[in-house]
């Protein structure tokens, strides 16, 4: 078992920075596509979040697995059909249950970039490699437990182990970021409704929010300080405990200061923390390869991670 972790962005290639940041991301995407051919996994399992655009409050549940499932292509990305083994994601939903974790179901799953990203980025498409696509409630409150989504990483691999299929666990998120996503709380009436049934937006409303996520963008490049700045140093020390193998001291982090200090979407790095505690079916998790970038123009603490069980 493998697992592979990797930051996503909309805007990636359609806002890029000026410097040497997209050549070297690109440098180090490509050691990891030469560590993924090596090991040509036979099943993928990603673990991915979704930025009400497949998932609402009309019905948020905490974890969902698609035995179907098609990327919209929002802000531009690629889009289609993912390749999903429907009997296998069926087997790991029924795995999950009976090892104690409530998980919905989805026969038609609509996923945004968080999934398409990895699956570009890695495989250069969304169906070249069997996946099951394993949604992770981590941008609309209120969020599972980073215990519970641990848990959840620890029974899929219990299951991956047990279908006998060299498997490489996928972790799609943060790192530190806070992009203009509205919150349920705080949002006018008109938003409100767009977060609670919002599929299928009008062009004019999907032109707006990019409208408004290249605007941040931007802002933030500049330094404007009505926009959260990146975190550096909490997502260098976040990558440390993965690699120290100290990922059990996530569990006590409150979802209000992980806020506070790294952005609301840094609740992302539930997708991490699952993939990596996917691979303890087969021993103590080890990570030989860490990569970090902060990239404004993304709103993105860029980061990649590889690893395997010890």
């Amino acid at each position: 078992m493998k697992v592979l972790c990797i930051s996503h962005t909309p805007l990636r290639g359609r806002l890029d920075p000026v410097d040497s940041a997209v050549a070297e991301i690109d440098t180090q995407i490509e050691t990891l596509r030469e560590r993924v051919r090596a090991f040509a996994p036979e099943l993928v399992v990603l673990f991915a979040p979704d930025h009400f655009n497949g998932f609402f409050y009309d019905l948020m549940p905490s974890f969902c697995i698609g035995t179907a499932a098609s990327a919209i292509g929002d802000f531009g990305t690629v889009a289609g059909e993912l390749s999903v083994p429907t009997a296998l994601a069926s087997a790991c939903a029924a795995s999950l249950l009976e090892q104690g974790i409530d998980v919905a179901v989805s026969h038609r799953m609509r996923v945004d970039h968080g999934f398409a990203n990895p699956l570009q980025d890695i495989f250069g498409g969304l169906a070249e490699v069997p996946v099951i696509p394993v949604f992770i409630n981590s941008v609309a409150p209120p969020l599972p437990t980073i215990s519970r989504s641990r848990a959840l990483g620890r029974a899929v691999g219990v299951f991956a182990r047990s279908t006998g299929k060299r498997t490489m666990f996928v972790g799609s998120g943060g790192l530190s970021h806070e992009p203009p996503v509205p919150r349920y709380a705080t949002a006018p009436s008109d938003v409100k409704e767009r977060l609670i049934s919002g599929r299928n937006p009008p062009p004019a409303i999907s032109e707006a929010r990019l409208e408004r996520l290249m605007h941040a963008a931007t802002s933030l490049a500049r330094g404007d300080p009505r926009f959260k700045p990146l975190n550096p140093q909490w997502d260098r020390q976040f990558l440390d405990l993965l690699k120290e193998g100290r990922i059990a001291e996530c569990d006590s982090w409150s979802d209000d200061e992980v806020g506070r200090v790294a952005g609301d979407s840094a609740h992302e790095v539930r997708t991490w923390l699952a993939a990596v505690s996917a691979v303890e079916a087969d021993g103590h998790p080890a990570v030989d390869f860490t990569y970090y970038r902060e990239v404004p123009e993304w709103i993105a603490g860029f980061g990649l991670l590889w690893g395997s069980a010890a």
